[in-house]
This record gives structure tokens, C-alpha cells and sequence, in this order.
């Protein structure tokens, strides 16, 4: 696994807002890296390369597009975070000397799509690598950001479809079940089903052409940076505005004690599903 510096932060007064520049970070720093295995597999299916006009759907800082860019792809990147969008135009696009991403594969970050883009001109690859299967609502969530995305497309194009594996063959999921417990409302997460990249793709007028499941254990050099890597997620946002950081973070390091190894590395075997579509 590719080693990470963490920046040790202060401890945040618990009714203090979130600091979005600095969960943007741990994610960016920590937890983004995770899904790198995910990334790798369904470029070698599908020959990602300098052929290749990628629209990536919540690039967040950019660890895909770097990866496809280094493969010669064309990449274009749409994140409704500007922190993590801030992070990722800093890794993808040259300095004022020079120095940045890859200058040849021409990235665009965008915070929304474009409503004048021209139907079927813009990519030929879509891909959606936030997994889903976690969240309340989140399938609907891409559902929406498919209806604009696809008709950018040409016919015949492919669209990468994500989600969490079966909880069973995912240890992060007990870790998960905190947000479950402590946060008020719907909007909690969720065991992944079985069928649920296949509805968003019905329900978004894609046809099914293959899927694949990719092992991506989550690793962490300690505790500490584990707890900051999963809460940079954003999938115990709602535990924390029910409860407080204090409690979330207190009850996440509980629940990864399992998982705390004798050197005080936390290793969490996971696996993640993929759906290949055609447009």
C-alpha cells in the first residue's frame, strides 16, 4: 500500500462546524487511496487510454483521473465539493512554472455539469466510483446524476457503475453500523443489496454488460488516521449532527478495536462491486 503522511490536527470543540478544508485533506491524504484497486481493475477491463474521454461523476480529489490520465485518457471531473475539487486541480493541473498532473491529458474540473454541453460529444466513458449501497437515498442520488451525464454520451458509450459488497464480505460494514445507531432520521447508513446497481441502471435507461467484484482492504498506519478516514467519507455526517464529533469519533475507534493489529495498524478487508453499462 502506498505510504501516506497524515497531518495530526487539534481536537475540534464538539458543537464546532465541520472543518470542510480539513476533512477534504483526510480524505484526499487517507481514505480516497483505498478505492485505487477498484480504479486499476476496471481500466484493464476496459483498455482505459488515450482513445479513452472519461467523465468522472464526484471526482472528489482526483486519485481516478490522475490514474486514467496516466493511461493517456481525456479526463473530465465533476464534484459538487469545492474543497476536495480544490485538491484535485492542484494534483491534475500545471503550475504557473510548469509543475502539476499530467499537462497532455487536458483534465477539466467542474463543480456541475455544463447545460449547454452538446448531447453525445463530450466522453465515451462515464464513471461513478462513489460507492453506493451505504446511504439512504444515495441510489437516487446517482440516478440524478446520470440523467445528466449519459445524454453527453454517445450511443453505445459505457458507464462504470460502483457499489459496497455484501456486508458480509466487508469489515468496514460493523464499523458503519455506528452511523447507524447514533444518527436520527432516514438519511443513515445501510447494508448494500444485491441488486442495487442493477435499479439505478434500469432506472437510468442503461443496459447491464458485465460486472466484477475487486477486494480493496481499507489500511491505516493507526488508529487516529483511520477514525479521520472514515469520517472524511461523509457517511457519519448525520451521527454527527445528531450526537458530536467527540461521540462519533469515540464510538468509531470502539468499534474499529477488532481490527487493531499488534504493530497499531487497523486492517479492514473489504470488498466492492462493479457494473458495466451501455448507453
Amino acid at each position: 500500500m502506498t505510504p501516506t503522511l497524515v497531518r495530526h490536527h487539534r481536537q475540534a470543540e464538539p458543537s464546532a462546524p465541520v472543518d470542510t478544508g480539513s476533512r477534504a485533506r483526510d480524505w484526499a491524504e487517507i481514505q480516497e487511496r483505498m478505492l485505487a484497486p477498484l480504479y486499476e481493475a476496471v481500466y484493464r477491463r476496459l483498455e482505459v487510454g488515450p482513445a479513452t474521454r472519461m467523465l468522472s461523476l464526484g471526482c472528489g480529489s482526483g486519485l481516478a483521473l490522475l490514474i486514467a490520465a496516466g493511461r493517456g485518457a481525456r479526463v473530465t471531473g465533476v464534484d459538487a465539493d469545492p474543497e476536495r475539487l480544490a485538491l484535485a486541480r492542484v494534483r491534475l493541473l500545471p503550475g504557473p512554472e510548469g509543475e502539476g498532473g499530467p499537462a497532455a491529458a487536458e483534465p477539466q474540473l467542474l463543480e456541475s455539469l455544463p447545460a449547454t454541453a452538446a448531447a453525445g460529444s463530450s466522453c465515451n466513458l462515464i464513471t461513478a466510483f462513489t460507492p453506493i449501497g451505504c446511504s439512504a437515498g444515495d441510489g437516487d442520488e446517482l440516478v440524478r446524476a446520470l440523467g445528466a451525464a449519459v445524454p453527453m454520451a454517445g450511443r453505445g458509450s459505457t458507464v462504470v457503475l460502483t457499489g459496497w459488497g455484501p456486508p458480509e464480505r466487508c469489515a468496514t460494514d460493523a464499523v458503519l453500523q455506528v452511523a447507524t445507531r447514533l444518527a436520527e432520521g432516514p438519511d443513515v447508513p445501510r447494508g448494500a443489496r444485491r441488486d442495487d446497481l442493477e435499479n439505478v441502471a434500469f432506472r437510468s435507461g442503461l443496459k447491464p454488460d458485465g460486472s466484477g467484484r475487486v477486494a480493496c482492504p481499507f489500511g491505516y498506519a493507526d488508529l487516529d488516521s483511520a477514525v479521520r478516514g472514515l469520517l472524511s467519507t461523509r457517511l457519519f455526517d448525520a451521527a454527527v449532527r445528531a450526537t458530536d464529533r467527540s461521540q462519533v469519533e469515540k464510538e468509531v475507534a470502539e468499534a474499529l478495536h477488532p481490527h487493531l493489529r499488534r504493530d497499531g495498524t487497523v486492517w479492514m478487508p473489504n470488498v466492492f462491486r462493479y457494473l458495466v453499462c451501455t448507453t
